[in-house]
């Protein structure tokens, strides 16, 4: 079985925003309070952390998690990485170093901005965050589950999705490179962001360079959303699953779901 979990499914800002008034920052619906996003999957036996979004520690200690077997970054930008300091919790649940796979750029980056993480200085673990650094260049292994990279483009950041098997999570995604559209056929379930319904942000705008819009799914899932997640909106984007062997419009949601915080995908799949 695999079980993928939502830990925040807000934008970089996160929902509400500080100082702002618009009905969704002000509401009362608990639906509308969205952290910043990240993901953890279950696999089997194996467990994986997507991002160390801001509000990490929060986020463990509302979904109950103790076991990470090895955390996948996306991208370095901080409402992904604002968390990685929590990571240091885990080393010392598992009194092991805890592998990070990420792509080139970001392994750069988490190397100069976290270069604590990576040196062995403390006899201990939970002083701080003790990682191995994997960069990932193609399909890799963790416990015997392949795990397919899928790159995207976000304004000047390379960003790293992740197919796991029929479920693949895409995030901060604005071009879809057409090789990248390649690697996701076959997939039933895709996760993708939903900044804005106004911007290329959203999927069903993706420029045109991307053709992700030839892709079948089953079914799509949207996270990283700014904008209101209530139930009447809700509606307009109902979770009916995508008629097979149909091609989605540009224009065209059916089979789109915006998914809250805490909302999980569960597939049979080992």
């Amino acid at each position: 079985m695999l079980t993928l979990t939502f830990l925040g499914t807000g934008t970089s800002n996160g929902v509400p925003m500080i100082g702002c008034e618009c009905d969704v920052c002000t509401s009362t619906d608990p639906r509308d309070f969205r952290n910043r996003t990240s993901a953890y999957l279950v696999w089997g036996n194996l467990h994986l952390l997507i991002d160390t979004a801001t509000e990490l520690r929060l986020q463990a200690l509302n979904f109950g998690i103790r076991e990470v077997d090895a955390v996948l970054f996306t991208h370095a930008h901080a409402d992904h990485t604002g968390g990685f300091d929590e990571l240091r919790r885990f080393n010392e649940l598992a009194q092991a170093h805890l592998p990070v796979y990420a792509g080139p750029d970001t392994a750069a980056v988490l190397r100069e901005r976290f270069a604590y993480a990576f040196e062995d200085i403390f006899p201990f673990y939970g002083g701080k965050p003790d990682l191995t650094l994997h960069e990932v260049r193609g399909p890799f292994e963790i416990q015997g589950k392949t795990i397919v990279p899928i790159p995207v483009v976000h304004g000047r950041t390379n960003v790293l999705g992740y197919r796991f098997g029929p479920l693949a999570y895409v995030t901060d995604a604005k071009i879809v490179p057409e090789e990248s559209v390649e690697l996701l056929q076959g997939v039933d379930t895709l996760v993708i962001n939903a900044l804005r319904q106004e911007t290329a942000s959203n999927p069903s705008q993706l420029q045109r360079g991307s053709r992700a819009h030839r892709v079948r799914f089953p079914s799509s899932r949207l996270p990283h959303s700014s904008f209101s997640r209530n139930e009447p909106h809700r509606r307009l984007c109902p979770p009916s699953g995508w008629r097979r062997g149909g091609v989605r419009r540009p224009d065209d949601h059916r089979g789109l779901t915006f998914v809250l915080t805490g909302e999980t995908v569960d597939r049979s799949y080992w």
